[in-house]
């Protein structure tokens, strides 16, 4: 992120849509540019991923910008679910167009697409509230009650463990970036303070520690799902990204996480959201 934009989004929260839009693109590029995250595509590697790198993840947050601009120009005309909906299918229409049918960023569309919705909302009208509790109130119902793709990771894993999706969790106000990342991310820039990549790193880590990530459940089950928390907390235990020679076992956890071909890709949704919550909320 250049340093106009960050001076610009923590300065003045009242972006207009393209702006939003540049934000959420911006943060999407962030998670990529993040190293060492277990099991993720950076721009070092491609994780445990055979059919994605970074370059094609930084492709898909290109092409996704104008339609995020697109969900916070609805959200500040008081859109419904409907029309957000019709724009999240453009936009995942664009994506897999340009990654040739990989889904790079479909559950970030979903997520980071309500969160621009209820930025341009909030600046439109005026509000003070937090963009989570605005999805929550303005749209929550309609999320848990829209169409469900049975066969999606998603679906299946929340009905084989009971695991809570995305739809859960935008419809509650995104309660893992506001009780687990945000804390995380605001903690870490005091041992970090001048290293942004390393207080990215820690606030991936803790997601992953205390998340129950769904893309982990599809590809480990349950026990890939406690074989990362159980990594990623002991990394954290020992000093997280505050202790000398963090690198060094963050890229050990990575490469672990590779070796099982496991992917929080959950929590890198996650991550990339309260990033672009963090640059907003006041």
């Amino acid at each position: 992120m250049t340093p106009a934009l960050r001076w610009q989004s923590r300065q003045n929260r009242a972006l207009d849509a393209a702006q939003l839009g540049h934000l959420a693109s911006l943060c999407l590029k962030l998670e990529v540019e993040t190293y060492p995250k277990p099991g993720l595509v950076s721009h070092i590697d491609n994780g445990a991923h055979r059919d994605m790198d970074g370059a094609l993840l930084c492709l898909s947050a290109e092409i996704l910008m104008p339609f995020f601009g697109e969900f916070a120009a609805a959200g500040a005309e008081g859109a419904g679910m409907n029309r957000l909906r019709a724009i999240g299918v453009a936009a995942e229409r664009a994506m897999l167009a340009a990654t040739r049918g990989v889904n790079t960023h479909r559950v970030a569309i979903f997520g980071l697409g309500l969160l621009c919705a209820a930025a341009g909302y909030r600046n439109a009208v005026g509000l003070r509230k937090s963009l989570g509790r605005l999805v929550s109130q303005r749209w929550g119902d309609d999320i848990l009650s829209g169409p469900i793709s049975l066969r999606s990771h998603g679906a299946v894993a929340a009905r084989r463990y009971g695991a809570r999706g995305a739809r859960a969790e935008a419809a509650c106000g995104f309660p893992s970036d506001y009780e687990i990342a945000l804390p995380a991310l605001h903690a870490a820039r005091e041992p970090a303070p001048d290293d942004e990549e390393a207080v990215r790193v820690q606030t991936c880590i803790r997601l992953i520690a205390d998340v129950t990530d769904i893309n982990l459940l599809h590809r480990g089950g349950a026990d890939g799902l406690r074989f990362a928390q159980a990594g990623a907390a002991a990394f954290l235990a020992a000093g997280g990204v505050g202790s000398l020679g963090w690198r060094r076992r963050a890229a050990d956890i990575h490469h672990a996480f590779v070796a099982r071909n496991l992917s929080p890709g959950g929590s890198a949704d996650l991550f990339a959201m309260a990033v672009f919550i963090d640059r907003l909320d006041v």
